[in-house]
């Protein structure tokens, strides 16, 4: 009797195990980019809510307004780059969802703030939280993508930033409208939860990493940045000589000098000063935070303008800001391919130009001048912006070595919000000094406004101007010295 051996089973096709993977990725995708959305968006939204808080029960000062917009900002600035090597340390999934979760919790007292010291304090947690996620979220995205998916995965991730901004305009825009101003806080909490549910299921566990944690150097940085912003907030209301804001300065002065010198002596310091001597890292640097600076000097006052001196709804504010991030979204595509063509300072210092541009045309604008006019000065910050960005971008990250590629994000990402946190400081400030009774709906008060605002846009452009020279002619530098190196 004959054996007849049965035929080999066959293998399941790998078809769908392929299919399963594609989709695990793009849940993770899209559930990076909805953290980073959301982070984003809050910056945009809070400059909608500006009216509604002043005239609101917490009477809140210029300067107290001022701050309670710009500590998000500033914590979230603060703690960027040591929130990275937590990340590193603690497990970049573990700290994404504590990040979602603190963020919730100064969402959450922010809502429920009946006195003004609460708001600030949820407004500093949800900073605490935006900058723990931020960082983590481009961690797991880069562990979770095969390397020929990270460029689609970061484009992806960068655009969820300007998404922000769009969200946060539109959706800020409509919550305002319909519900008090804490109702735009209570939103943000079951995005909270929900995003910290979503992140749990969908994102993979990344290998922790060896990372010292520079906890001096994390404290030096906040408060230097703190007590520089202090200075400028309160000079107005308190005097620009008066003891407060002189030692606030001159604290900011010695914190950053005793800063520099801790992060020429320690051993894995938070932001190593050596970086600094790359002219390119160092103009990529400061052009990122003066275009910021220019462009949440605009968000800042032009919500209060559409809304005190147009008499736009906060819906219709939303509205009308919408182009400008669409725009930016648009033109950034170009930027990195204008830099390949002209160069990193030609086009670096094309959209420093346009942005200060734009300022001077937005000088202009009064209670008659019609929306179409309004967006076509709009239009041209966005194009500054959509060729500032990518291309300084490119200079930093491209001019870090590779052992210090994540402090160079970091760099990045923290010299963008302390440009957006001086750029409301400086602006605000120039608007509390011109109309010092506070702003209300009557002709005088908005043609005060409108002056104020003149005046505030006058000196936001010039310093994106004078700053602008030196970042061309650090890239100019930067190209010279790599053209010789490769020679």
């Amino acid at each position: 009797m004959t054996s007849t051996a049965s035929p080999p089973t066959p293998s399941p096709p790998a078809a769908p195990a392929a299919a399963g993977a594609r989709a695990g990725r793009r849940s993770v995708t899209a559930a990076m980019c909805a953290c980073v959305l959301v982070a984003q968006s809050l910056v945009a939204a809070m400059n909608l809510a500006v009216p509604k808080i002043t005239t609101s029960g917490l009477h809140p000062s210029p300067a107290q307004m001022l701050w309670i917009v710009d500590i998000y900002v500033l914590v979230f600035a603060g703690l960027l780059i040591p929130a990275g090597a937590l990340g590193d340390r603690f497990g970049r999934k573990g700290i994404l969802l504590t990040g979602l979760g603190v963020f919730g919790a100064g969402a959450l007292l922010c809502a429920l703030a009946t006195e003004l010291p609460v708001l600030l304090a949820g407004r500093a947690v949800a900073g605490a939280g935006a900058a723990l996620l931020v960082p983590a979220t481009m961690s797991v995205l880069l562990h979770a993508s095969p390397p020929d998916r990270r460029a689609g995965a970061v484009a992806a991730w960068s655009t969820a930033i300007g998404a922000g901004g769009l969200a946060g305009n539109a959706g800020g825009g409509l919550i305002v409208q319909h519900l008090p101003w804490q109702g735009l806080f209570w939103v943000y909490v079951p995005l909270a939860l929900g995003l910290l549910c979503w992140v749990s299921t969908a994102a993979p566990r990344v290998p922790r990493q060896t990372a010292a944690l520079d906890l001096p150097g994390s404290a030096l940085l906040v408060l230097g940045a703190a007590a520089l912003l202090f200075g400028i907030i309160e000079g107005p209301g308190r005097g620009w000589f008066s003891a407060p804001v002189t030692g606030a300065f001159a604290l900011a002065l010695v914190v950053f000098a005793v800063f520099v010198r801790h992060g020429l002596r320690a051993a894995h310091p938070v932001l190593d000063p050596r970086l600094f001597r790359l002219p390119r890292l160092r103009a990529g640097s400061i052009g990122i935070a003066v275009t910021f600076f220019g462009m949440f000097a605009l968000f800042y006052v032009n919500a209060q303008f559409l809304q005190y001196v147009k008499g736009y709804s906060p819906l219709q504010t939303g509205g009308a800001i919408v182009p400008l991030a669409l725009g930016m979204m648009a033109v950034t595509k170009f930027g990195i391919r204008g830099a390949e063509r002209a160069g990193e300072a030609r086009t670096a210092g094309a959209g420093l130009v346009l942005i200060a541009v734009g300022l001077l045309l937005l000088s202009t604008a009064n209670a008659h001048t019609p929306y179409p006019r309004y967006l076509v000065f709009l239009l041209v910050m966005s194009a500054g912006a959509g060729l500032a960005m990518p291309t300084l971008s490119h200079a930093i990250v491209t001019s870090v070595p590779a052992r210090r590629s994540g402090m160079g994000s970091g760099l990045q990402g923290a010299a963008r919000e302390l440009g957006a946190a001086l750029g409301i400081a400086v602006v605000g400030t120039v608007l509390s000094v011109r109309i010092a009774s506070g702003t209300g709906h009557g002709a005088g008060a908005a043609a005060a406004f409108t002056g104020a605002m003149e005046l505030g846009y006058r000196i936001a452009a010039g310093v994106v101007l004078v700053v602008g020279i030196a970042v061309v002619t650090g890239l100019r530098t930067g190209a010279r010295a790599g053209g010789r190196a490769r020679r």
